[in-house]
C-alpha cells in the first residue's frame, strides 16, 4: 500500500479511520484499564507468571478483596485468565500481546525521567550544609 501523495489527502484519512474504527474505542478501553496503579502492579506481578488472589494482593499492595475487584476486571477485559484448582484461583497474563504491551510500555518508562521527577533529582544535589551543592569529586575541585 502506498501513501497519497497529497498529506491533506493523508491526514484525512487517517483522521477518517480514527474516528470511525472500532479499534480505537478498545485500544482506549485496554489503556484506560492500565491507567489504574493497582491494576498495573497486578500485571506486574503476573509478568513472572501464575499467581493466586492472596500472593497477587501482597505483591501490588492491595487488599484481596481489592485485588480480586481489579482481576475481575482485567478478566471481563480478557487482559488476565483465570485457572480454578478447587477453591483456588490462579490469574496469569491473557496472552503473550499483554505481555508485550506491559514491557513495551515499562521499556518506555525507563526510557522518560522526566515523567518520575529523575529531572528534578538530578538538579538537587546533596547540599554541603551550607546550602551549596556537594562538590563533584572532579580532580582539580577543592571539594568544599
Amino acid at each position: 500500500m502506498t501513501a497519497p501523495a497529497d498529506p491533506a489527502v493523508a491526514d484525512q484519512a487517517v483522521a477518517d479511520r480514527a474516528s470511525s474504527d472500532p479499534a480505537i474505542a478498545d485500544l482506549a478501553e485496554v489503556f484506560g484499564l492500565l491507567a489504574d496503579p493497582g491494576r498495573l502492579r497486578l500485571l506486574v506481578a503476573l509478568a513472572d507468571g501464575e499467581r493466586c488472589v492472596g500472593d497477587l494482593a501482597a505483591a501490588a499492595l492491595l487488599s484481596e478483596s481489592a485485588a480480586s475487584h481489579a482481576l475481575r476486571i482485567l478478566r471481563a477485559h480478557r487482559v488476565v485468565a483465570v485457572r480454578r484448582s478447587g477453591r483456588m484461583a490462579y490469574y496469569a497474563l491473557a496472552d503473550e500481546h499483554v505481555r508485550t504491551l506491559l514491557d513495551v510500555a515499562l521499556t518506555h518508562v525507563a526510557h522518560s525521567p522526566a515523567l518520575h521527577g529523575q529531572a528534578d533529582a538530578r538538579r538537587r544535589r546533596p547540599a554541603d550544609g551550607q546550602g551549596r551543592p556537594a562538590a563533584s569529586g572532579r580532580a582539580g575541585d577543592a571539594g568544599g
